[in-house]
């Protein structure tokens, strides 16, 4: 057994890189359980959760206290892995951080040599009792599945009843059935889908050719609403249809115009020979343009029409079966028998009529429920989210466009299609083990997603992008709508498949199940002492509405499965659980109080102290935490240590899509932060503040200098030093001044910050800079420090800044947010406002004299300013013309080379900011001191130079870069720097790097 002192591996050293890069190609293997078996957010990559296990489990053979017989047994188990093993302690280290980089693979997770090799070194570390592995918001499973497949025993738990189902299936079902319920669920499977079809036929009727459809491609329409007009408005981003090179389909249209009646859109089929032949799209942000008259539509009013529709995703019907108004079939996609080329069609009066009696069956099916209302009504009449509010909330939209009750989100003929399946389940219900129905559960959720009015067409690749693109449920325009049976990726018949494939390869190498129990994090149904490892992934703040996201597929997974309605679910709904659920949503209330930042905080305190009461005192404990505020980090970091935990180590690894869910305003970090945690002892000692101070420069600059060989980058690199930092100070019971204060932690924090400052400013200036404070000698100024450290921060470990404008996902027809745009949405890279503020106070930068000069703050995010908006700024009114022409006639002071150039109009107004969370507000210079702040400052000069590279004044450069020289290095030292710092794609580092070639030599 490891001994309760010895460091753990992971609390001395990580292979970051590669079990970084083993993370990021994982993403693309659809075989993986966690990703296979059912959607859920924020999944951990498997390979990852692997190794920080390990690394939870190993001890560091380096320690002295190490037992000699696991350095025995780690050597042999490695030597047939990787071949000799050298004779140090050092060498066998190297060979287990090896070993863990390696397994991280998904090719190596079920090799029977490294599961054997990791196996047996568990055994010596650990001893003959598996240990177990706890992990309290274990939602898809990836963290307590990799403890089954390291033989460890894994407790699994969740308050949402989807996840339950899920880890069920992940942890209880297969492993404990293994192969055989594949065939059983591709059996079944196959008699529903058959039943399915010959049920449902002919609502999805083939062409005359016998080629059947694919899929149906709709769009809600709205009226226009001018007097002349009236004309029907169909909602569309886009009339592409195809964007494959060799299959380029899209739509036109022309209009109809009879005396007396309605503009009348009629539609064709085209191949564009350019982008410019295909039309714009109609609607955006919630505004209608009418191709009849031109006129626009006001989102007030899109909503309004839409509403009275209950969101408009159905067609309207006259009594003689015509086409009245609602949603509009913009073409339908098939594939003949034979052929791997889509065809593109014009919708015909057969395809209406079988939508028609889709709907007569489904007011049939409902009328007789209603009749005696045994059980739950046929189609989800539970309520749709609220939305709105600051929280979570703001994730939904649908409800104000009348979509309140879940069925709302599925056309007549898909919520049909859905029942039918879920009646065919319950009519083998009786006959199948309890494995086989949570499987075909998994199966109807993923053909769920695809199966509703939140799914997207992507002409790119011409498939159905499923519904919770970005974890949230917007309205979306136009969607398709596809069929439950065929052999394409989106219908049931392969969702059963895929989950069988599933079964039979992803699943290699678990050879025992685990425990997985429904309930609150606040509350483990463990015993004290209970875990080895206590191992999670929580939720953060606002980011995931879990629980409202999940009701789309929970209301289908209550009618499919017969116990599944039962204690766990809210009270009030019947669904998923909210009220309990610990994410922040004002929208919600909890104890008669709105479930806002202090809920969340509060609540995640007592998941830490339950975490150290199961946890065993010799345990450890890893929390993974992925946001990027820094109250965040300070919430999440006071509430471990008030609950009695010690943080070890932090380590960064690149778990998250460059996509990922919801990355507003910077919230999400590229990586996700592993947190290593130990119970601290009861009778720790008190620190003494001067000695943790004294402590703190080291150990961070020991830490920043292993992370960034490793490649971690800007705030990643920051968020995690605050581990390493924080054992220093967490390790005691409290830490108290001469004096006896207690210093809090955000005291500490402070410092913390300072000092990851001080290292960035040495790394990315030199070691002037990282003591530099009110003009100390031999220091750039403030703003040249402040731009250094704001790129610095920005950078990223997977490779660039983040981009300033969203990028496309290949959709055409796809959601819009519905949110009014930002007015001219300046350009510029930003960062949120307490991150600059934390980074420039401690260093003696003062924020609000660069307001508007070199840094701008509105809404509580602040804008570094591009080099092309200080134009003005810099040369005044008559600007780079009348500056080059100077300096090409003269030369400027040996002193300052720009001084009385620069800033030459004295009366242009310094920019203004707006006040939010403590941002400057109306930032307002005296005359006087306006004046003093425009003396020029090396940064100043460096941005004239790149000014006049980008105006073409080669010759004015050239005078300014000779006077440059004679003065001294801090210029060129300056603009090095900057062009190290910019991101490669930038204009600012172009202009940097031509200017710096400009140099005389």
């Amino acid at each position: 057994m490891i001994p309760k002192e010895c460091k753990r591996l992971i609390e001395t050293d990580f292979p970051i890189a590669e079990v970084s890069r083993h993370a990021a190609s994982e993403k693309y293997i659809r075989e993986t359980p966690n990703t296979a078996l059912h959607t859920w957010w924020a999944q951990r990559p498997l390979g990852a959760c692997r190794a920080i296990l390990l690394g939870l489990l190993l001890p560091d053979p380096e320690d002295a206290r190490c037992p000699s017989g696991f350095r025995s047994a780690a050597r042999d188990a490695l030597s047939r892995v990787l071949g000799n093993v050298g004779p140090t302690d050092m060498a066998l280290r190297s060979a287990l951080l090896k070993f863990l980089g390696n397994f991280a693979s998904w090719e190596l997770s079920a090799k029977s040599s490294y599961l054997d090799a990791s196996r047996a070194m568990i055994k010596a570390a650990q001893g003959e009792n598996h240990p177990l592995v706890v992990d309290p918001f274990a939602g898809g499973g990836s963290i307590p599945f990799e403890a089954l497949r390291l033989s460890c025993d894994a407790f699994a738990s969740d308050l949402n009843p989807v996840a339950c189902l899920i880890l069920r299936a992940m942890l209880e079902d297969v492993p404990r059935q293994g192969g055989a319920l594949a065939e059983e669920l591709r059996s079944v499977g196959a008699k529903i889908v058959r039943n399915s079809h010959e049920a449902l036929d002919d609502l999805y009727p083939c062409d005359p050719n016998g080629a059947p459809p694919i899929a149906y491609l709709w769009c809600r329409t709205v009226c226009c609403e001018s007097p002349s007009c009236g004309a029907e408005i169909p909602l569309v981003r886009s009339f592409w249809l195809c964007k494959k090179a060799a299959q380029r389909r899209a739509l036109r249209y022309r209009i109809l115009r009879k005396s007396g009646k309605t503009p009348e859109i009629q539609f064709e089929v085209f191949e564009p020979k350019a982008d410019s032949e295909v039309p714009g799209g109609t609607v955006t942000r919630a505004k209608a343009a009418c191709v009849a008259c031109g006129a626009v539509l006001a989102p007030d009013r899109v909503r309004a029409q839409l509403s009275a529709a209950r969101g408009g995703g159905d067609v309207t019907f006259a009594k003689d079966g015509q086409r009245t108004g609602g949603a509009r079939l913009l073409a339908v996609v098939t594939l003949a028998s034979g052929e791997r080329v889509r065809r593109y069609r014009l919708p015909t009066e057969q395809d209406y009529g079988a939508v028609r009696a889709a709907q007569q069956n489904v007011l049939a099916i409902a009328e007789k429920w209603k009749q005696n209302r045994d059980g739950l009504c046929p189609f989800p009449d539970e309520p749709t989210p609220l939305g709105g509010g600051s929280g979570a909330g703001r994730a939904f939209s649908v409800r104000k466009y009348g979509m309140t009750q879940w069925s709302d989100l599925f056309t007549s003929r898909q919520a049909l299609t859905i029942w039918t399946i879920c009646e065919q389940v319950r009519e083998y219900a009786r006959e199948l083990d309890a494995g086989v129905l949570d499987l075909l559960a998994c199966s109807l959720g993923k053909y769920v997603r695809h199966c509703n009015q939140n799914a997207r067409w992507n002409t790119v690749i011409e498939s159905i992008e499923p519904a919770f693109g970005q974890g949230t449920l917007p309205i979306t325009w136009a969607f398709p709508e596809t069929l439950p049976w065929g052999k394409w990726a989106e219908n049931f018949e392969e969702s059963v498949d895929a989950v069988a494939r599933c079964i039979e390869r992803g699943f290699g190498g678990i050879s025992k199940t685990g425990q997985v129990d429904q309930a609150d994090a606040r509350y483990s149904p463990l015993p004290d002492a209970a875990a080895s490892v206590w191992f999670t992934d929580p939720p953060y703040y606002d980011a995931i509405p879990y629980a409202d996201l999940s009701d789309l597929f929970y209301v289908w997974i209550k009618r499919t499965l017969p116990d599944s309605n039962r204690d766990g679910t809210d009270p009030d709904t019947l669904l998923t659980p909210k009220l309990q659920e610990i994410v922040q949503d004002e929208s919600k209330q909890f104890d008669a109080r709105p479930k806002d930042r202090l809920f969340f905080e509060t609540s995640m305190q007592q998941v830490f102290a339950e975490g150290r009461r199961v946890l065993q005192d010799d345990g450890v404990g890893c929390v993974v935490f992925a946001h990027k505020t820094t109250e965040g980090w300070e919430a999440l970091l006071g509430g471990m240590i008030g609950a009695g935990l010690t943080i070890t180590g932090s380590w960064p690894v690149s778990t998250e899509r460059a996509g990922r869910i919801r990355a507003r305003e910077s919230a999400a970090l590229a990586t996700s932060v592993h947190l290593i945690c130990r119970p601290r002892p009861e009778k720790a000692a008190v620190g003494d503040w001067a000695d943790v101070l004294s402590q703190l420069p080291r150990r961070v600059g020991d830490w920043m200098e292993r992370l960034q060989s490793e490649g971690v980058r800007g705030a990643d690199l920051v968020f995690a030093c605050i581990g390493p930092a924080l054992e220093i100070f967490s390790k005691h019971a409290r830490v108290e001044t001469a004096d006896g204060r207690n210093v809090p932690l955000s005291e500490y924090l402070e410092k913390v910050w300072e000092v990851v400052g001080r290292g960035a400013l040495e790394h990315v200036l030199g070691t002037a800079e990282a003591s530099a404070r009110n003009g100390a000698a031999g220091a750039l100024e403030e703003d040249a420090r402040l731009t250094a450290l704001f790129l610095w921060t920005i950078q990223s470990t997977d490779g660039e800044a983040a981009a300033s404008e969203p990028q496309s996902d290949g959709s055409s027809l796809e959601e819009d947010d519905d949110q009014e745009p930002s007015q001219g949405a300046p350009k510029g890279f930003t960062l949120v406002f307490d991150v600059v503020r934390r980074f420039a106070q401690p260093l003696g930068i003062n924020l609000e004299k660069w307001q508007g000069r070199v840094i701008e703050t509105r809404k509580g995010v602040v804008r570094l300013l591009p080099v092309n908006e200080r134009a003005q700024q810099l040369f005044g009114v008559d600007g780079t013309e009348a500056v080059a022409a100077r300096l090409e006639q003269e030369r400027a002071s040996d002193t300052n080379p720009l001084q009385g150039i620069l800033f030459p109009d004295l009366t242009i107004a310094p920019r203004t900011s707006r006040r939010r969370s403590g941002a400057p507000t109306n930032a307002q210079f005296s005359d006087e001191s306006f004046a003093t702040s425009r003396e020029a400052t090396t940064l100043d000069r460096v941005h004239s130079a790149m000014l006049l590279q980008a105006g073409g004044r080669t010759n004015a450069l050239r005078a300014l870069l000779k006077s440059e020289q004679e003065r001294n290095s801090d210029f060129f030292r300056l603009a090095n720097a900057l062009s190290a710092l910019y991101p490669k794609a930038s204009e600012e580092k172009r202009l940097l790097d031509a200017m710096l070639l400009a140099v005389p030599r």
